[in-house]
This record gives C-alpha cells, sequence and structure tokens, in this order.
C-alpha cells in the first residue's frame, strides 16, 4: 500500500488563513489599509519575512493590494456588487429603486432577526453608536443635509448586518451600501413632502427597532424592519402616483 508523502504547512499560510478570516468576517475591509509590517509581525507573532510571503500570497489571490512606499491594502473592488455604470442607470430608473427597496426587505429582516440572536456588546456598543448619529440628523431637521442623514440612516442598516455575524449578509450589504445611501437620499425629500408624519413614523421605526435588538427579540426586530420597509415603499409609491398625476395634469392644460 502507498502513502502520499505528508505536506508540511508553511507558517505563511496559516497567516494567510488568519487575515482571510479577518477579510471574511468584516474585521479587514475593502479599501482598508492593513497595519504595517512590523506591527502586523508582532501582533501575530511571527517573523516579517513570513508575513511578507503571506501578503504576496494574498496580493495574487486579488485580496490585497500592495502599494509601493504606501503599505498593504484591502482590495478596494473586493465584494463591489455593482460596477459604477450599472450602479447609475440602476440609480436612474424607477424600477430599479422599487427592486431595491424589495431586495432590501428581504435581505435586512433577516440581519434583523440575526443580529437579535448573535449580537456581542461590541456590536451592541457599535449599533448604539450608529442609531445615536441618526437620532442626532432628525433632532437638528434644519440644519442637517440629505447627504448626511442618508449616511447616516445606511449606517446604521450596515451595524445591524455586522451584528448578525453572517458573512453572505454582510458583505452583500456593504456592497450595496453605496446604492442603499443614495436611495436613502433620494427619497427622503419626497417623503417628507408627501406625507407630513413621515419623520417621526420614521424616527419611531428606527428606535423600535434598535430596541429590538437590543434586547435580543428576534422576532419583533424581523417584523420592525419589513414594516419599516413597507412604510417606506408604500409612501414613494404615493410620491410616484402624484409625480404621474401632477405631469399628467401639466399635460392636458397645454393643451
Amino acid at each position: 500500500m502507498g502513502f502520499d508523502q505528508v505536506r508540511q504547512r508553511r507558517l505563511s499560510d496559516d497567516i494567510v488563513e488568519q487575515l482571510e478570516r479577518m477579510i471574511l468576517e468584516g474585521t479587514l475591509r475593502a479599501g482598508g489599509r492593513l497595519p504595517a509590517e512590523r506591527a502586523l509581525a508582532e501582533q501575530f507573532g511571527v517573523s516579517r519575512p513570513s508575513l511578507r510571503e503571506a501578503i504576496q500570497k494574498l496580493t495574487a489571490k486579488g485580496l490585497l493590494v500592495s502599494r509601493q512606499g504606501g503599505g498593504n491594502y484591502v482590495a478596494e473592488n473586493l465584494g463591489s456588487t455593482f460596477s459604477d455604470p450599472l450602479m447609475h442607470l440602476l440609480e436612474s430608473s424607477p424600477e430599479a429603486q422599487r427592486d431595491l427597496l424589495e431586495f432590501r426587505h428581504t435581505l435586512e429582516a433577516s440581519c434583523a432577526y440575526y443580529a437579535a440572536i448573535r449580537a456581542t456588546d461590541v456590536d451592541r456598543l457599535r449599533l448604539r453608536e450608529a442609531f445615536d448619529a441618526l437620532q442626532d440628523c432628525y433632532s437638528r431637521v434644519d440644519e442637517v443635509s440629505r447627504a448626511e442623514e442618508g449616511a447616516a440612516d445606511a449606517n446604521f442598516h450596515l451595524a445591524i448586518a455586522e451584528a448578525s455575524h453572517n458573512a453572505v449578509l454582510l458583505h452583500t450589504i456593504r456592497g450595496l451600501f453605496d446604492l442603499l445611501r443614495r436611495n436613502v437620499v433620494t427619497n427622503i425629500g419626497g417623503m417628507y413632502k408627501q406625507r407630513a408624519e413621515t419623520r417621526d413614523m420614521l424616527i419611531n421605526q428606527h428606535r423600535e427597532l434598535y430596541l429590538a435588538i437590543i434586547e435580543g427579540r428576534a422576532d419583533d426586530a424581523r417584523e420592525v424592519s419589513s414594516r419599516h420597509l413597507l412604510y417606506v415603499q408604500e409612501v414613494l409609491e404615493e410620491v410616484r402616483q402624484q409625480v404621474q398625476r401632477t405631469a399628467r395634469a401639466e399635460r392636458r392644460n397645454g393643451i
């Protein structure tokens, strides 16, 4: 009977595995810079040659990018769901905006459910910071731009995805982050004009969602997340219909 030789595992392979795990779990983010080689080698308790070998392997895989004199970075396009040209098409299409809300409905309800079950103390702190930032935007209604409020809203939902501890959900949300942020910015103005109570409704829905996750009420978190996005869809459909009616009336008036 023949036996295959046991291949000795290299130290660099262990470093690769650990760095890949950190990228997958979201500790190392797309476009983020790795600590300096000396500091990283000390953290891992390895030699710098072994670390360099691991970095070369990850660079060859397309996970890291080394910049001459500028350090090592996680690849910028890692997890990007859409190319820039497609992003612009999606932003300009009302049907695609509706599709995004439907997709968020499915995705974010699951994130909320698992976040309520799995969130750690660190996750709850991160979620609290994101929630406070969003509440601050709501409280400074005349001082905050739509862009700032949109970023705070998207960051809150991203913090929920991080707390879900589901790598696929997290990286899907991260890949959609720019589209999500721009979607919120696009929708906010029309929603606030359409219904006077919209701002208060969003404040209350986000608070309910935050508390359900913090208190570990998974089913409630999923229900609140679904209700929140159904409300957004409902108001935006009203906005769309109002725009159509106005355009129709203007056409008739011009005849």
